[in-house]
C-alpha cells in the first residue's frame, strides 16, 4: 500500500470537497435522491479511486482491473461524481441525475455507465455479489493480485443475506474480499441503536472468521493503512469498520437521520429553511475547502 504524503493528504481532503460540492448539485437538479450516505462516504470514495484502487478509466473493462461493489446503492450520488471526477465521464453529465433517459439512474445499472461492476438498489445483495466474484477470481488466477471491494451501509446489516454472504466468505478464506462498512449510525427510519442494534458489530464479524478494523472514515491516512493491512492478510476476508458522521462537510445537516433520503430543498427545516439549504450546503463546503487549501503541509 503506498504511504500518503501531507501533500496528497490535502490532495484528497480537496477533491472529497470538490465531490461532495458535486454532490449538493446533483441532489437540487434531480430534486430527489440521498444526502446523508454520499457526503459521508465522500473522503472513502476519493481514497480509492485516487490512490487505492487498480483502474484506468480510459478502458473500463481492463481485465486487472479491481473491483468496487456499492452494495448499499442508494448512495450511487457519491460513486457518479467521484467516478466522473476520475476520468470516467464528464462531470457535466452529473446534473442528469435522475432524469429520464439518464444513465445516472437512482440506483446503478451496470451497463448503463462505464465503472459500474453491478447494478443495486435491493439492499442486502451486495455482499454476495463480491463473495462470488472475490472466489471466481481465486479459481481463475490463484496468484491474482486483484482485489474486491465491497462498500455497504450499517443499516443495511439488518439484512440476513449480508450474513448468509459473511458465512460463505469466511468459509473460503476470501482473501481478496476488502468490505468497508459504512457505520455512520443512522437509517432511513431513524438512528440504528434505535432500530436494530448492531453491537458488537466487529466482535460478529471476526465470529464469521474476518479480520476486522475499526477507522474514522474521515482521516484518510488511517482508511489507507487500514487498507493495506487488510491487503497483507493471507488467511481470511477482511472487514473494515469505517465510522462516518452523515452528511459529512455540512454541519447543519450532520448526524440527523432525516436527511438520509431528503435533497436539499426537501429537508428538515428547523435548522435551515428549504430555499436556503442547498446555498447554506455550498457556502459551507466551499469555506470548508478554503481552508483545507491554505493548510500549510511543508
Amino acid at each position: 500500500m503506498h504511504y500518503l504524503t501531507s501533500k496528497e493528504v490535502q490532495f484528497l481532503e480537496l477533491k472529497a470537497n470538490q465531490i461532495r460540492q458535486s454532490i449538493i448539485e446533483m441532489l437540487v437538479a434531480a430534486g430527489s435522491g440521498h444526502t446523508a450516505g454520499p457526503l459521508g462516504m465522500a473522503d472513502i470514495l476519493t481514497l480509492l479511486y485516487f490512490k487505492v484502487l487498480q483502474h484506468d478509466p480510459k478502458n473500463p473493462t481492463w481485465s486487472e482491473r479491481d473491483r468496487l461493489i456499492l452494495s448499499n446503492g442508494h448512495i450511487c450520488p457519491v460513486l457518479y461524481a467521484t467516478l466522473a471526477h476520475a476520468g470516467y465521464f464528464p462531470t457535466e453529465e452529473l446534473l442528469t441525475l435522475r432524469k429520464f433517459g439518464s444513465r445516472l439512474q437512482g440506483h446503478p445499472h451496470r451497463t448503463a455507465l462505464p465503472g459500474l461492476e453491478t447494478s443495486s438498489g435491493p439492499l442486502g445483495s451486495g455482499l454476495s455479489q463480491a463473495v462470488g466474484m472475490a472466489l471466481a477470481e481465486r479459481i481463475d488466477n490463484p496468484y491474482s493480485s486483484k482485489y474486491i471491494y465491497c462498500l455497504t451501509g450499517d443499516g443495511e446489516l439488518n439484512e440476513g443475506q449480508v450474513w448468509e454472504a459473511a458465512l460463505q466468505a469466511g468459509k473460503e478464506k476470501l482473501h481478496n474480499l476488502i468490505v468497508i462498512v459504512d457505520r455512520n449510525g443512522i437509517q432511513i427510519d431513524g438512528y440504528t441503536k434505535d432500530v436494530m442494534p448492531l453491537e458488537p458489530l466487529a466482535a460478529k464479524f471476526e465470529a464469521f472468521n474476518f479480520d476486522v478494523q475499526e477507522v474514522d472514515g474521515h482521516n484518510v491516512r488511517a482508511v489507507n493503512d487500514a487498507i493495506g493491512k487488510a491487503q497483507a492478510v493471507y488467511s481470511q476476508p477482511s472487514l473494515i469498520i469505517a465510522h462516518t458522521i452523515a452528511s459529512k462537510g455540512v454541519d447543519v445537516f450532520e448526524r440527523d437521520f432525516r436527511w438520509h433520503g431528503n435533497p436539499p430543498g426537501k429537508g428538515p427545516e428547523d435548522r435551515v429553511p428549504k430555499d436556503k439549504q442547498a446555498e447554506v450546503a455550498l457556502e459551507k463546503l466551499r469555506t470548508l475547502a478554503g481552508i483545507i487549501a491554505k493548510e500549510d503541509i511543508s
